[in-house]
């Protein structure tokens, strides 16, 4: 007797759905698994670059350490500001906007889907080229994330890391920058009827903003890249200042807005979150949308404030548009604390994560107005304070949103919840781990502790400051390994379909994404589950407050 093969699975128009193995993942142009794709990868960088900062704190935990060679401390400390930067919360703020965008204005699927897929892989082979230098004869490069020349010539950085560690980054940047344009065209061009401009929800347009900042600035990166590579195959370019200081200028114009490609998706998901369980609107939206536009347009403007301490830039002008960039985020501010006011607050784990975002990124931003001033960052610079500054916007601020986001949106994408309890243990190890490694550093900062130093006399007087940020540095390892834990466990019951359902919509939500089930089908939106009218940047809050008003 011959058994007939299983009929393939269809989606909602009848076409195949494709395979659920591990090449119809790699192959998949449905926005959701290529959203998910890149999602993955970023966290999983995110961790082993977290495991090359936990291992510098170790080496500076005690005076005149010898855990690291200085060599082994230069490669960790580049690797993990470039894979912070440009392999895991880059990458995973557009990695948010393939998935949930077309979700969220009702559209069947992204526009470009195999630019996307593309983009995605771009973005995993970079990351794993420059990974590779750390096989090369002379190890990764050490030159930093921006690596100035001449510092990052060949003469000063030679071996081939260097040479995989440009090739890397141009490449995953490149594929960011495609998944960029693929998330603004489905925003701008494939919404669904009664979705106008202005009823876009807040992520939709800081996704919008983001984009901009993508295509406007990453470019610039690319220029500088191979401004780099012409010059490590010709060592007489970098012997003219105007190059070294040339190649300053077009890597900032990309390093400033990048801040805010690693902030405006993470902002916004807060946003998301604050109005959910505040039940209510966000407040002040128009204003939000309009600030992060003027926010995005002010990014371009104030590259040179990280040059200062050069002379060879105009401290007034950079001065006066850093600090104009505080009219823009506080209108954002006020908008997360009226949403907060007169709400009926669920301290849920996303919840509690937003809540945290909103103090810590404030002392990254006022600390970002200090820097910004030519007085005080000539004090500063290259110091322990712009440390602290730096990730007090990049982990206090931003990983707090994504964590937001990863709580909150997990029953999207999975139909199930990441479990409570151990949600809160991370959020409380990070709340004290973070607060307990960067506090310090500014007052090493300001003590004078130069930054990129592998070890310190222990007549400098920084070894309790620096005991107390390695002890932080373990409260974070001991946080994450709680999260991966938790995200681990949930999967494998989802896997062993052991997992509890949380329904299509656990939290009473407010944007479209939470219309269609859980996790959603192929093309997003069931034919037999129509959307609910568009009347607002909040569909199913109006739906719900009509059907309690009988109308």
């Amino acid at each position: 007797m011959t058994v007939a093969p299983p009929a393939p699975q269809r989606d909602d128009a009848g076409r195949p759905v494709p395979p659920g193995s591990w090449l119809g993942w790699v192959s998949s142009t449905d926005h959701k698994r290529i959203g998910l794709l890149t999602v993955g990868t970023s966290l999983f960088f995110l961790l082993v670059f977290g495991v090359f900062a936990l291992l510098m704190r170790t080496q500076l935990a005690r005076p005149d350490e010898t855990f690291l060679t200085a060599p082994a401390y230069d490669q960790l400390f580049t690797l993990h500001g470039s894979g912070m930067i440009y392999m895991a919360l880059t990458p995973f703020a557009l990695g948010m906007g393939v998935y949930l965008v077309p979700l969220q204005i009702g559209a069947p699927g992204i526009a470009l889907p195999r630019l996307t897929l593309l983009g995605y892989w771009l973005y995993a082979l970079g990351a794993l080229t420059m990974l590779a230098g750390l096989a090369a004869p002379a190890g990764a490069h050490a030159g930093g994330w921006f690596s100035y020349p001449p510092l990052a010539d060949s003469a000063y950085s030679p071996g081939a890391g260097t040479d995989l560690w440009i090739a890397g980054v141009f490449v995953a940047v490149t594929g960011t920058m495609l998944m960029g344009w693929a998330v603004l065209w489905t925003v701008l061009r494939r919404r669904t009827r009664g979705m106008t401009m202005l009823r876009l929800p807040v992520f939709c347009w800081a996704m919008i903003a983001t984009c901009l900042m993508v295509i406007g600035s990453f470019p610039a990166l690319l220029a500088a890249l191979t401004l780099l590579a012409v010059g490590r195959a010709d060592d007489s370019v970098f012997l003219h200042n105007t190059w070294n200081i040339g190649y300053q200028h077009i890597f900032w114009f990309y390093g400033h807005p990048v801040v805010y490609v690693m902030f405006f998706p993470y902002l916004a998901a807060v946003a998301e979150v604050l109005a959910v369980f505040s039940g209510r609107r966000f407040f002040g939206y128009r204003g939000t949308a309009l600030s992060l536009l003027v926010f995005a347009a002010l990014s371009m403007s104030v590259w040179g404030h990280h040059m200062f301490a050069t002379g060879q830039v105009a401290n007034d002008y950079y001065s006066l548009t850093s600090i104009a960039l505080l009219v823009p985020a506080g209108v954002e501010y006020f908008g997360m604390l009226g949403t907060l006011l007169g709400g009926r607050l669920r301290l849920t784990t996303p919840m509690l994560f937003a809540l945290a975002f909103v103090p810590q990124f404030l002392i990254g931003g006022l600390t970002g107005i200090m820097v910004g001033t030519p007085v005080i960052d000539y004090h500063v610079t290259d110091s322990y304070f712009v440390v602290a500054h730096l990730h007090y916007v990049l982990f206090a601020g931003s990983a707090f949103g994504l964590f937001a986001a990863v709580y909150f949106w997990f029953p999207k994408v999975t139909g199930t919840l990441l479990d409570d309890r151990m949600g809160r243990w991370h959020f409380w190890l990070l709340v004290i781990g973070t607060n307990l490694t960067f506090l310090p550093m500014f007052a090493l900062g300001y003590l004078g502790m130069p930054r990129r130093v592998a070890t310190y006399a222990s007549f400098d007087g920084f070894g309790t400051l620096n005991l107390l940020a390695t002890i932080g540095a373990a409260f974070l390892a001991a946080g994450m390994a709680v999260f991966v834990v938790n995200l681990l466990a949930t999967l494998r019951r989802c896997s062993l379909g052991r997992a509890r359902p949380a329904g299509d919509d656990p939290w009473r939500a407010h944007t479209l994404e939470w219309a269609t089930t859980s996790p959603p089908p192929r093309l997003n939106f069931p034919a037999n589950r129509p959307l609910p009218p568009v009347t607002s940047f909040a569909p199913l809050l109006d739906l719900r407050r009509r059907e309690r008003s009988g109308a």
